[in-house]
């Protein structure tokens, strides 16, 4: 009876040592956190002349990497008011302008951006 509970303990040592050396470790990413404010938005406007910067923000959203930005780009006779949708760049950890010809037309974009970033001007 001893011996028959020895064979069982070392059978299930045997296999616990098996399981253990096919046990494969994964890694999982995390999803980027993405910055979502009027500022992070405007800043892909950040060109070298005050007519290319964004002089207010109107309306902003976002839904993970895609975002929609209401604004008005630069100054004085050159305002304009302007309605656009960006994705954000991981490599760069930049919002940037998005084709709203490709994008909008297509429903590529969350439903929330495709709204609000589409159906104006």
């Amino acid at each position: 009876m001893k011996w028959s509970r020895a064979l069982a303990a070392l059978g299930i040592l045997a296999a616990l040592g098996v399981a253990t050396a096919n046990v494969r470790c994964s890694t999982r990413s995390f999803p980027t956190v993405v910055p979502c404010g009027a500022s992070a938005l405007a800043a892909a406007y950040g060109g070298s002349s005050s007519e290319d910067q964004v002089d207010s923000v109107q309306s902003f959203g976002c839904v993970g990497d895609w975002a929609y930005l209401w604004a008005t780009v630069g100054k004085g006779v050159g305002e304009i008011g302007v309605t656009d949708v960006l994705h954000y760049d991981d490599k760069t950890s930049r919002w940037q302008n998005a084709s709203r010809s490709r994008y909008c037309m297509h429903h590529l974009l969350p439903a929330y951006v495709e709204f609000w970033g589409c159906n104006s001007n």
